[in-house]
């Protein structure tokens, strides 16, 4: 395998966690009787431009189809968010009512709605049906489409260039980054400005996140490498801010390798930073794979000390890094009878490959369970408030990564 950007000879494993199916695959009562379908779940990290990746077997069709149960709205905490980055960035691109907006993987709408309320004319991409009809009945307009550089080319000649295109969370995802990065390029007004957020690579080593790898994450991304991404696409970086969200993201602000704007201090700080963590050293990346298995270890070990003890433990929230920490450490319903999701689209189904049921956070109150366990450790304030009532009844709190906590 080559790297998907730079094309040279992949030979450097960061992490090998077996075979998992698709994370976010969930699945019916009839599904349970079907066979189920694995992929080779590795990374590596390319010595050259060190862009971290997945090894190259899942197509993003049979990753992102139209049942995709994953809606970003369920999350209040991250409504808020992007109800704040809406109003930061008109604010500091001038974005009115003669302004255009695009923001790609758009999901339910989340973001957008905010723009809609503004009455500034914006554009979501989507290719999920499932998402996509959610921001359509909120009056969002949404091409059900992969972006790319066809794409692009097919929205300039529709005269619809952006001042401002958003990526959230999508950039990791795409199969073909260069791809992607060449339709921004394409899609972007000579002036505009894009913002892309994506979970950091150096947070994800620095907290043993391995629990974020999953097949539809095709990239793992550090500044360093996506300037060198938007240098070969014509487009270079302008400023960057470090975000809590994802366990630890950055935002970037990009523009054309040609427009008039400097740099700001922040951009040189986190390259220095991942300098100082050794985001160039081959040791730290083969150094990870010792600090996933301890973690993934504990967190096993845990479950079966409290099967012993004969104590009820449940879990909260079944996102596709619970999925990765499940079906890697091997847990069935023997040890974690349960997870609970606000959601109603995963309700009712199974965890892919653990086929633990997913069940409505109403049932924890009656089964009272003697340790809840945050799988999206990235929301667990959110979890614990919404759950204060299961802490005074007695429950502790758990999370697994980036070591066992009992909370």
């Amino acid at each position: 395998m080559n790297c998907r950007h730079c094309r040279a000879p992949l030979e450097h494993v960061f992490l090998d966690l077996g075979f998992a199916p698709p994370s976010n695959a969930y699945l019916s009562v009839a599904d349970l009787n079907k066979p189920e379908l694995y992929f080779p779940l590795k990374l590596f990290v390319c010595e050259q431009c060190w862009l971290v990746q997945t090894e190259d077997y899942a197509e993003a069709d049979q990753l992102f189809n139209r049942d995709y149960a994953y809606f970003s709205s369920v999350s209040q905490s991250w409504l808020d968010h992007a109800a704040r980055y809406v109003g930061m960035i008109t604010d500091r691109l001038g974005l009115n009512e003669n302004s255009q907006v695009i923001e790609i993987a758009s999901n339910d709408g989340y973001l957008l709605r905010n723009f809609v309320a503004a009455k500034i004319p914006c554009l979501g991409v989507e290719p999920t049906d499932s998402t996509a009809a959610a921001a359509e009945k909120l009056g969002i307009p949404v091409m059900r489409e992969f972006f790319g550089k066809k794409l692009a080319e097919c929205l300039v000649g529709e005269g619809r260039q952006a001042d401002l295109i958003i990526g959230n969370n999508v950039y990791a995802h795409v199969p073909d980054i260069n791809d992607f990065t060449a339709g921004i390029k394409a899609a972007l007004k000579p002036e505009g400005t894009i913002t892309l957020e994506f979970p950091h690579l150096m947070r994800l080593i620095e907290h043993t996140q391995f629990d974020t790898v999953y097949h539809e994450h095709f990239s793992y991304l550090s500044l360093q490498t996506v300037c060198r991404i938007f240098q070969q696409a014509g487009l270079r970086i302008y400023d960057v801010e470090e975000l809590p969200t994802h366990g630890g993201s950055l935002r970037i602000y990009g523009c054309h390798a040609e427009k008039s704007i400097s740099a700001t201090s922040a951009v040189d700080a986190v390259l220095a930073a991942e300098a100082r963590q050794g985001l160039r050293d081959l040791d730290t990346y083969h150094a990870f794979q010792i600090k996933a298995n301890r973690a993934k270890d504990d967190f096993l070990g845990f479950l079966i000390e409290q099967k012993r003890l004969g104590k009820k433990v449940a879990a909260y929230g079944a996102a596709a890094k619970g999925n990765t920490l499940l079906n890697y450490a091997g847990i069935k319903p023997d040890l974690l009878p349960f997870v609970c999701d606000a959601a109603a689209s995963k309700q009712g189904k199974f965890m892919p490959g653990s086929h633990i049921p997913i069940l409505s956070p109403d049932v924890l109150i009656d089964q009272h369970p003697d340790y809840l366990v945050i799988l999206p450790w990235n929301i667990v304030a959110e979890v614990t408030n919404q759950n204060a009532r299961l802490r005074e009844l007695g429950t502790k709190f758990v999370t697994a990564i980036p070591k066992l906590a009992i909370i």
